[in-house]
């Protein structure tokens, strides 16, 4: 099969690779457009393992001492350059981080990074919470999940609204 400009930019269309990487996935297809979908996001995902393995050496420590003097907070973020580093943005954005965590304290930095004992501990609570209440099991069931959730969102500094815009979350900025 050929491989004529249209099928290129039907397939760019598709996936929104760039009309090289198009191309080069049509011919190593033979034309086939669903393998070349395929192709192309087999090697966005290896693009996107790359990107992740890079290392971050460049960044900032940032103080923020609150008002008063009774509540500090230290940020570390990280980057890939230098340049980056040195910008307003970045140091802006440190700065937003240490307040945020300032105003909410949050105990971990994700969901992920909370002990499971402490997970654990919460739903217990929450389910004696409920039971207490005398609602039913499936309700219980919910009203726990959703009272996890809850506390993700107030604990995980990643999970939590952001002081400034609250319609955003910090994993947003």
């Amino acid at each position: 099969m050929s491989i004529n400009a249209k099928l290129v930019k039907t397939l760019r269309d598709k996936t929104g690779a760039g009309m090289m990487d198009c191309k080069r996935a049509l011919v190593e297809t033979a034309g086939d457009l669903e393998k070349a979908v395929d192709h192309l996001r087999k090697s966005g995902i290896a693009k996107a393992e790359k990107k992740d393995a890079r290392e971050t050496k460049e960044g900032l420590i940032y103080s923020y001492i609150h008002a008063g003097g009774r509540l500090g907070v230290l940020v570390e973020l990280n980057c890939e350059t230098d340049f980056v580093a040195n910008t307003d943005g970045f140091t802006e954005l440190a700065h937003n981080l240490a307040m945020q965590i300032a105003a909410t304290n949050p105990i971990a930095l994700d969901r992920d990074s909370i002990d499971d004992n402490v997970v654990v501990r919460e739903k217990d609570i929450f389910t004696e919470q409920a039971k207490s209440q005398g609602k039913p099991d499936n309700i219980i069931e919910r009203m726990v999940e959703g009272r996890i959730n809850k506390f993700y969102q107030e604990s995980c500094l990643m999970d939590q609204t952001y002081i400034k815009d609250q319609d955003k979350k910090i994993r947003d900025l």
